[in-house]
């Protein structure tokens, strides 16, 4: 079983893989259904621990074990 980490830095390195086309789908309180999804072109950095995502604020680091799903285009994954 692949982890959520270790799937997005395949994508992210692999260069059989567009990672703009990945949506990573995470635990996110205080927004609608406590759930946020990001793609890949919002992505800035990924850590050993999480992830950063770019938004109107500045980045924010999101933990690797708040991600729910992990879509590739239109197909799931990944999912918890």
């Amino acid at each position: 079983m692949r982890t959520s980490h270790l799937l997005l830095l395949k994508y992210f390195h692999d260069p059989r893989y567009v990672f703009d086309v990945v949506r990573v789908c995470y635990i996110d309180r205080g927004a609608p259904g406590d759930c946020s999804c990001v793609t890949g072109d919002q992505i800035v950095h990924l850590d050993a621990y999480y992830f950063e995502r770019e938004s109107r604020f500045g980045t924010t680091p999101i933990p690797y074990h708040r991600i729910t799903k992990i879509l590739y285009g239109d197909e799931t994954v990944w999912s918890r």
